[in-house]
């Protein structure tokens, strides 16, 4: 039976990368295809910021797939890494060093991700729901609010996380956040026995649920912005905070030593991190807003001004997993897993 695998990549803007995809008309998989069925395909890296128009042919290699629930049963969204055209990652290919640094060792310690990605709906030039001049109330009733003064564009996420559920993206939570029109969907770990958190599927999963959110965004003619400062002034900007923890953390014996170490690593890191979690951090870590600003590094429990989090459950049970608040939405979570394993199992 024909169906149709829509093939998504990142190309290669700097200093930010942006999606690209393309369909492929597809015959004869079975219900449950092994990614391996699907085949590699060519495009036009000329177009994408990552070849000369000379010798512009670069090599799509699938790496996961997902339900599409855009077009229905049958039909899927397929990730790939960007190759080039002797088979080797391509150089804007993130996911690829992350594979490389986990068969350095970094596998070795079981490492499961979260990340918890803001955004901002766009009408237009202003935020969805704005008054065409001036601004609206200060920040205060938007968090987690409900009311049509309160929330803007209720309805395209409530169809994104359904896409997400339908297509099997392993989401685990949405909320309005601290700006009016400012919005959160977290992606990671569901307690679900079959499903892996893994660094490399989970941000897999991201970059298809933000496929989803903005293609769903065509049909309202709403943009989902990512910038980390999308409006100047005294409003929040927009993260990507990421939860991480290894097998030593999560085990009660060895959990808060671990994470001990772990944060002094980090902390010994900082620049390097920040050179890696995204585009604009300056005008989001000031300090102000929920931050650390951009050159301080600090942890604490329960402490949303620091660069790293412990959450209260975990200082108070003594082992589990803590909350990098550094990276901006705009980051790609690739290089966020592995800028983090690279510290934590120093390997750089």
């Amino acid at each position: 039976m024909i169906k149709q695998a829509e093939y998504i990549w990142l190309d290669g803007r700097q200093p930010t990368q942006r999606l690209r995809s393309k369909t492929r008309i597809v015959n004869g998989l079975s219900s449950s295809p092994a990614v391996e069925d699907f085949p590699e395909w060519s495009f036009d890296g000329s177009s994408t910021y990552q070849s000369p128009g000379g010798n512009s042919d670069l090599l799509l290699r699938p790496v996961s797939y997902v339900d599409d629930p855009v077009r229905g049963a049958g039909n899927y969204l397929v990730m790939c890494e960007v190759m080039n055209e002797d088979g080797s990652p391509h150089e804007s290919n993130h996911r690829a060093r992350l594979r490389e640094t986990l068969e350095k060792g970094a596998a070795d310690v079981d490492p499961w991700f979260g990340f918890e990605q803001e955004y901002v709906l766009f009408d237009g030039n202003r935020p969805l729901g704005w008054p065409e001049n001036g601004y609206p109330p200060p920040q205060g009733p938007f968090y987690c609010g409900v009311g049509p003064n309160q929330v803007y564009g209720r309805e395209i996420v409530e169809q994104h996380t359904q896409a997400c559920i339908n297509a099997g993206i392993m989401i685990y939570g949405i909320n309005a956040e601290v700006m009016p029109a400012q919005w959160e969907f977290q992606v990671g770990y569901r307690s679900i026995n079959e499903e892996s958190a893994d660094p490399l599927t989970i941000g897999d999963h991201l970059w298809m649920a933000r496929w989803l959110l903005f293609r769903i965004g065509e049909d309202y003619g709403v943009e989902a912005v990512l910038h980390s400062k999308p409006i100047q002034g005294d409003w929040n900007g927009s993260g990507q905070h990421t939860n991480f923890s290894t097998k030593p953390m999560r085990d009660a014996k060895t959990g808060m030593a671990t994470i001990e170490k772990y944060i002094q690593l980090l902390e010994k890191k900082h620049e390097a991190h920040i050179a890696e979690y995204g585009e604009g951090l300056d005008q989001r870590l000031t300090g102000l807003h929920e931050t650390c600003a951009i050159h301080e590094f600090k942890s604490g429990v329960a402490d949303r001004g620091a660069s790293i989090r412990i959450p209260r459950q975990v200082a108070n049970e003594g082992h589990g997993y803590i909350e990098d608040r550094r990276p901006g939405a705009n980051a790609n979570p690739y290089r966020i897993a592995n800028r983090i394993l690279k510290t934590v199992c120093e390997l750089d």
